[in-house]
């Protein structure tokens, strides 16, 4: 015993810390690591005290309760004094623990801000009648204890010496319990026998347990080493059996594999080529024993030929007017992208009666572009559906190995086709519609250029001898039909956008969206989450709310996912026996969506001089930006900030410049850069832009700035800018009149040239949208800003001298 143990009385009340998966003994150093803030505090206001904790394992070894309940750890523990204990940085503590003497738990008598209990303590229990007993149980302990060492790596030879050395029986059965491979269930069954003879029994149980288990393994690992050295021998044996069965005539295993192989390959329909490949892969299998690693490789590499559709071909027949009812009744409006379909679809129906010599896929390769959820994928489904053949869609998103579209070699490990050829072989037929989607995200690096292989995949002059890199045959590729989807041209190399006929998806209308929601989304979410028609009802303005309150993108996908959360909440309650129909109104829309997601920013945002709506094109569909100019105290220097390109600085400049140089006719003093620096930020500033369509926004910026005059919030503009302050056609109109109209934006100034645009803007739009052309800045100043001054004009004392803004000492920052 111990001097701490001598000397300390544990007294009839003590806190109680719970362990987690393991059993404190009597009599050993236990370490803990401490992070529940209960527990911290509990061992806090121990060190102003005596010090003594009881220690109480938790019945579940896997998982801590929160909270912890009296029911949850065993009533009977052990007391432990905080031997040494270390704070670490981030907040836990690391404790060594004294263990005193098994106590039971008599009374809780607190439990917050942790337990506290009455406890009494439970010595153990030797009888003088068991001591010889108890003396062969330890020996035997140590006996077995020898025997498990040399059966586990790296066993600590101290704990050995300790078993085998130590004389007390009582410290001899914790030290051994303390190691040995328990459960908690089984360590808190030792800990709750009284007796010493009973503990030591259980432990030399459990010893020999483990023993057994420990021999059992090393003689696995023996088997296993004797079964390699048995293949060896067998592979000679088999070698020789195969020779001994040639003799006789006999035919083997292999033999039957190879002569299965040799009817599939006649049965196949190849090539020549594909053919002669195979039969002399067929060869060099028979001569090959079956144990060779390039066995199996040469196996899969003909399997895969003779699985592929050499012959297999849809019976495809081009109906006008059946395409013309599956597109109708596959996708609302798009009225102008099926008109360019179907042309596309008759003329390939026109090659194929009328000019059968001629390749009917030898046309250009429809390639839709748009932003996200915007039909492009389906469209391509329904244009496969229509001509009935197989669809397959191949995600070229992130591919930037060449070996993913032409394969891998068979000299490499796991080599395999190219993701073309695999796609060809899952469709069953070899004039499958092929979807390339996001053919913009392809990316080339140092294990090549995709984009070049895709440009053999999509040249009709070259796709008919397709050398796919595993099969090393030719494919003919021109019976395929391709489709490809982007949302930018921008990323397509112009080789390869030269093979394609774009067609322009652009965003959808509120009115649109509605259509699409309430003619598919709405009835496709209820299908998939198991609901009748009859049982769930959305009214109009609740699929309003949706649109408006819950969305803003150029597409649908957002939108679907909302109406599919409206489906698993009423789902939800016809689960529990809500009365149906169900109806969707939009008080409950906006209970089950949460809270509003998108909001109109104009006003907020344009309540002051110096911030002007300005419209943008992305990859994802239009949006407005809000450009913000505001003044410092300095001497004219220019900063521009918000991550933008080159060409929206030089802009930027473009529009200072004009207004330095006819400011004054708008009230401005030609003097104002003598006392003030001019700074322009682009939110958000994480986000790149760059182009010259905010010309006409940063000129009105500066000029609202530097008069007081605000912004009409109901304005929003895009155009480029001269020196001489010419307004200059911009691209993206229509994805820019859309975003405008999604944000609640009713006047729109464009420059006069693309008013012509105008023709692409739905209906609807243009009923509730008022257009400005405009030819000089001049007129956009006086359409975009109120007449009247919020703030008085930037003045300066007539005697300050103006410093030269094109000095080289101009800051530009870019964030």
């Amino acid at each position: 015993m111990s001097e701490v143990e001598r000397t300390t009385t544990i007294p009839d009340e003590i806190a109680i810390l719970p362990l987690l998966g393991t059993v404190a003994y009597p009599q050993t150093i236990m370490p803990l690591a401490i992070g529940q803030p209960e527990s911290i505090r509990l061992i806090d206001d121990l060190m102003a005290g005596q010090r003594i904790v009881g220690l109480m394992a938790l019945k579940n070894e896997d998982e801590r309760p929160n909270p912890v309940l009296p029911e949850d750890f065993y009533q009977l523990g052990s007391a432990a004094v905080v031997h040494k204990l270390m704070k670490l940085p981030d907040g836990t503590l690391r404790a060594a623990m004294q263990v005193l003497e098994r106590i039971e738990i008599v009374e809780i008598i607190q439990t917050e801000p942790y337990y506290r209990a009455k406890i009494r303590v439970m010595p153990d229990a030797l009888a003088e009648s068991e001591q010889l007993e108890v003396t062969a149980l330890m020996r035997s302990i140590g006996t077995i204890a020898s025997q498990i060492a040399p059966l586990i790596p790296q066993f600590p030879t101290e704990l050995l010496n300790s078993v085998l050395s130590e004389e007390d029986p009582r410290r001899l059965a914790y030290l051994v319990a303390s190691y040995a491979r328990m459960s908690v269930t089984d360590r808190q069954a030792v800990l709750a026998e009284p007796s010493i003879k009973q503990k030591l029994l259980k432990l030399n149980e459990v010893l020999t347990r483990e023993l057994n288990v420990l021999q059992i393994g090393q003689q696995i690992q023996s088997q296993v080493q004797d079964e390699m050295s048995k293949t060896q021998r067998e592979y000679v044996l088999r070698e020789q059996l195969k020779a001994i069965r040639k003799e006789l005539g006999e035919n083997n295993e292999q033999e039957v594999e190879v002569d299965r192989l040799a009817e599939q390959i006649e049965a196949a329909g190849m090539s020549a080529e594909a053919h002669q490949q195979a039969m002399r892969e067929l060869d060099r299998l028979r001569q090959m024993p079956t144990a060779a690693a390039e066995y199996s490789v040469i196996r899969g590499y003909l399997e895969t030929l003779i699985a592929l559709p050499w012959q297999k071909r849809s019976d495809d027949t081009i109906d006008v007017a059946q395409a013309t009812e599956v597109l109708d009744a596959d996708h609302y409006g798009l009225d102008e992208i099926k008109e360019r379909i179907l042309d596309y679809l008759a003329v390939r129906e026109l090659r194929r009666k009328r000019s059968p010599e001629r390749d009917p896929g030898r046309g250009a390769i429809l390639c839709f572009v748009g932003p996200p959820g915007v039909g492009k994928t389906s469209l391509g489904r329904s244009i496969a559906k229509a001509m009935n053949r197989e669809f397959v869609r191949l995600s070229l998103g992130g591919v930037h190995d060449e070996a993913e579209i032409r394969g891998h070699r068979r000299t490499y490990i796991g080599a395999m086709p190219g993701s073309l050829i695999q796609a060809i072989r899952r469709s069953g037929v070899n004039n499958p519609v092929v979807l390339l989607d996001e053919i913009d995200k392809l990316s080339s690096d140092h294990r090549g250029d995709p984009t070049s292989a895709m440009l053999e995949v999509l040249d009709p002059a070259q796709n008919t001898n397709f050398r796919d890199h595993y099969l090393d045959v030719a494919w003919d590729l021109s019976p395929v039909m391709f489709i490809a989807t982007a949302n930018t041209l921008q990323t397509i190399p112009a080789p390869l956008r030269d093979r394609l006929e774009i067609i322009q998806l652009g965003s959808y209308t509120m009115r649109e969206k509605y259509e699409i929601a309430s003619r598919y989304l709405v009835p496709e979410q209820r299908e998939q989450h198991s609901l009748a028609p009859n049982e769930v009802e959305i009214d109009h303005e609740a699929l309003l709310v949706a649109i408006e309150e819950y969305t803003r993108e150029a597409g649908v996908r957002n939108l679907e996912q909302q109406i599919g959360t409206l489906m698993r909440k009423a789902a939800r309650q016809v689960a529990l026996g809500s009365a149906t129909p169900i109806v969707l109104d939009p008080a409950k829309t906006r209970e089950y969506l949460g809270k509003r997601r998108y909001f109109s920013e104009i006003h907020e945002r344009t309540d002051r001089p110096g911030i002007v709506t300005g419209l943008v094109w992305t990859p994802v569909g239009g949006d407005i930006i809000f450009i913000e100019a505001t003044k410092m105290t300095g001497r004219g220097n220019f900063a521009l900030s918000g991550q933008l390109g080159d060409v929206m600085k030089e802009s930027a400049r473009a529009a200072l410049s004009w207004v330095r140089a006819e400011g004054e006719a708008y009230g401005i003093d030609p003097n104002f850069a003598q006392h003030y620096d001019l700074h322009v930020h682009v939110p958000a500033g994480a986000q790149p832009k760059d182009g010259p369509s905010a010309g006409i926004a940063m000129a009105t910026a500066l000029v609202s700035l530097l008069t007081g005059r605000v912004l009409r919030d109901d304005v929003a503009m895009t155009g480029e800018i001269t020196l001489r302050g010419k307004v200059l056609p911009i691209g993206g109109v229509r994805e820019k009149v859309l975003a405008a109209h999604r944000a609640g934006i009713r006047t729109i100034i464009l420059p006069q040239r693309n008013l012509a645009d105008l023709d692409e803007i739905p209906a609807d739009v243009l009923a509730e949208v008022q257009f400005h052309g405009v030819e000089h800045v001049g007129q956009v100043i006086e359409l975009a800003l109120r007449a009247e001054a919020s703030e008085a004009p930037v003045s300066v004392p007539e005697s300050a001298v103006m410093p030269n803004l094109f000095q080289s000492d101009v800051e530009v920052l870019v964030h």
